[in-house]
């Protein structure tokens, strides 16, 4: 199962398209309270759009390592950038707030870090020039 939040309509089928061997869910703005479990279980049954938050986020459930790669394969061949995250035991007990907002603190850090190793690596060839 996937669920996707923050996508406009086009991304939304983009992504069903590309996926169509998965059960894909938009989650909409009244689940952001519900804990991660909850919205897993109910996600076959929700209705409107889940293009409420500033950042787009791509939850898969249940799925084998080979799925996960060949999803976040196939959705960047799209052009679609999510913050791409699974489900966990621990995070299947939080509010989905919470998740989405630990989502966006470890993209930032991990960023910034990429940033950093750009910076490194640049910074030592900028050396070996002179």
């Amino acid at each position: 199962m996937i669920l996707v939040i923050g996508f406009e309509q086009e991304g939304v089928s983009r992504v069903k398209n590309a996926l169509s061997e998965f059960d894909v869910y938009e989650v909409p703005e009244y689940c952001r309270d519900w804990i991660v479990e909850e919205v897993v279980a109910k996600a076959p049954t929700f209705e409107g759009s889940g293009n409420w938050h500033w950042k787009k986020f791509l939850i898969m459930h249940d799925l084998s390592n080979e799925e996960v790669t060949r999803v976040i394969k196939v959705v960047r061949s799209q052009g679609i950038s999510p913050i791409f995250a699974t489900t966990t035991p621990t995070s299947l007990t939080w509010k989905l707030e919470d998740l989405l907002n630990e989502l966006i603190r470890e993209d930032e850090y991990f960023r910034k870090l990429r940033e950093e190793k750009q910076k490194m690596k640049s910074f030592y060839l900028d050396i070996g020039k002179s």
